[in-house]
């Protein structure tokens, strides 16, 4: 097969175009309500994204050497075909499902893609928020290669989910006539699941087709107006802190524990849920003696609270 063009490379130009024209929308027609562009917010989003473009192609490396091994072994082939390439795109989003899904319950994947969560905004640039250390994804597309899609093909695929899924990051765009909204992944769905409300947590990690949500009962709607950003926010513009604080506050938890158990729990566990260990040797460490009964510092909980 012919080398396939990487084509978020190639829609960089593209990117930058819509950015500044959504940038202008607002100075034009400013809104109220939506949270518009910030640039100190704007820099550190492109400067991740521009950085990520470099790391990506390192991690293909190695990536693409897997690839290449697992299609070496395996005796399938999948014609790619006119008619197969949609076939292999629809297959791709919903092994990105899952890969999504994973990295939003699995904390040591969380610490990689909390960087494209860590924005208080919402717009085109925020697309550009990318990780540094993104080679996880990739292990969720081997059984495409198993499978006998050709190397080349699947990460066209993964392009071109990516792609798609970077028009999704505006306020710009309402919703879209019902048929739409109940089949692909839309500005408004893709609101939700970057809102920080406890209602909209861990839900909509479609890729292209919103109707893996629906299947697999992670799909919840916009209603109340998204507020952007994480449960507890990352107070800094500084490209470096915001791309390896997830991976420093793991290493943080991780150290706190005595066990290797609590270590690897620390490490696999949903983010946000504490490891009890760590949760009481905190509450013990913010309990003195000379410290009276009251209110929150009567006793430890004997479980962490979700």
């Amino acid at each position: 097969m012919h080398n396939l063009p990487d084509i978020v490379l190639w829609s960089t130009p593209a990117f930058a175009l819509f950015s500044v024209a959504e940038l202008l929308s607002y100075r034009l027609r400013p809104s109220a309500e939506a949270m518009g562009y910030g640039f100190r917010d704007t820099l550190t989003s492109v400067t991740l994204g521009l950085v990520s473009l470099a790391t990506d192609a390192l991690w293909k490396i190695p990536v693409v050497a897997l690839y290449a091994a697992a299609y070496s072994v395996t005796p399938l082939r999948a014609p790619l075909t006119w008619w197969a390439w949609p076939l292999a795109l629809i297959a791709q989003d919903f092994l990105y499902y899952w890969s999504h899904r994973a990295h939003h319950r699995v904390r040591v994947l969380w610490a990689c893609h909390v960087v494209h969560h860590s924005s208080r905004k919402f717009n085109l640039t925020s697309a550009l928020r990318q990780p540094w250390t993104n080679a996880a994804v990739w292990l969720f597309y081997l059984p495409l290669v198993l499978l006998g899609v050709h190397p080349a093909a699947v990460l066209f695929c993964a392009s071109a989910n990516l792609v798609y899924q970077f028009f999704l990051h505006t306020e710009r765009v309402g919703k879209l006539p019902p048929f739409v909204e109940a089949v692909f992944n839309t500005p408004s769905h893709h609101r939700v699941h970057h809102a920080s409300q406890r209602a909209y947590l861990d839900c909509n990690y479609a890729g292209i087709l919103i109707t893996w949500d629906r299947l697999f009962g992670s799909f919840v709607a916009e209603e109340e107006r998204p507020v952007y950003g994480l449960t507890k926010n990352v107070r800094t513009y500084n490209p470096l802190r915001v791309a390896f604080h997830g991976y420093v506050e793991l290493a943080r938890d991780v150290r706190a524990e005595d066990t290797w158990r609590g270590r690897l729990a620390q490490a696999f566990r949903p983010p946000g849920r504490p490891v009890r260990a760590v949760t009481e040797a905190r509450c013990r460490a913010r309990t003195s003696p000379a410290t009276p009964p009251g209110p929150g510092n009567a006793r430890c909980p004997s479980e962490p609270v979700p």
